[in-house]
């Protein structure tokens, strides 16, 4: 009875994307978050009889054959790349990323890892840092005695002082493309970290060889669709209950043959 495990491929399919699109609706509020999309593909087939076969003497072969398709299988959970809509903060520090592109920062390994969370904060020490504490690339240090803090589209960073009339110039921030935006691991905090598939950073001032830019006093906001993905749940809700019904349809009928005398 391949019902039994055809439908039960087709129910962890569901379940699958049940929580992806539940983890989607999780993070409608994450900063510069975006959604995730469930991937399937077919499993393989069994092949009772193989589509040119030949079926008879004069040469006639079979036009289709029989193929029975074995169920599904996830073939992905891919990010949905689309820019969120920026909300405006006000915040020194806020930045958001108008375009392409990634803040790169450090991990506590030394890593690098690349976020589009522009929610920036200053240590003890004036760094600037992001809320987890990790350093953005390059390294920038606000003075205590600075009195505000401009950052430009091209990411250089000024500060202001009181006994100065012209701004200081602190620094400037670099943004990082990836040729498969797709293929990036993400770890959690909003952060991401290069893989083969991605292919290696490509790191350049904002506004440059189709870098994004940057936004002072705003955030990137999640990309998520809460009207689609409602729409996804009802969806494979009712997909995983369809399979369901095939599991129980197969059992009556294999309740039905052990009763045959």
């Amino acid at each position: 009875m391949r019902a039994l495990n055809i439908a039960a491929t087709g129910m962890l399919a569901q379940q699958m994307r049940v929580e992806t699109i539940s983890n989607n609706l999780a993070n409608m509020s994450t900063t510069g978050y975006n959604a995730r999309r469930a991937e399937f593909a077919d499993l393989h087939y069994q092949q009772m009889t193989r589509p040119g076969t030949i079926n008879a003497t004069d040469g006639t072969v079979l036009p289709t054959g029989v193929q029975l398709g074995l169920g599904v299988r996830p073939a992905a959970v891919s990010m949905m790349i689309q820019q969120g809509a920026l909300t405006q903060t006000n915040g020194q520090l806020d930045v958001a990323i108008e375009g392409r592109g990634y803040l790169e920062v450090t991990l506590p390994s030394g890593a690098s890892a690349y976020t589009r969370d522009g929610g920036l904060k200053l240590t003890g020490d004036g760094l600037i840092v992001t809320s987890d504490g990790f350093p953005v690339v390059p390294d920038i240090t606000i003075p205590v005695e600075a009195r505000t803090v401009t950052i430009n589209a091209d990411g250089e960073v000024y500060a202001y002082f009181n006994d100065q009339v012209q701004p200081q110039l602190m620094g400037q921030f670099t943004l990082a493309q990836f040729t498969n935006d797709k293929g990036l691991e993400a770890i959690g905090s909003n952060n991401f970290i290069e893989t083969e598939a991605s292919g290696p950073p490509l790191v350049g001032e904002p506004g440059e060889d189709g870098v994004g830019t940057l936004r002072q006093g705003y955030l990137e906001q999640s990309s998520v669709d809460a009207v689609r993905e409602i729409t996804e749940l009802i969806e494979a809700q009712r997909g995983y209950e369809l399979n369901s019904k095939v599991i129980t349809a197969a059992d009556q009928m294999l309740a039905a043959t052990t009763q045959v005398r």
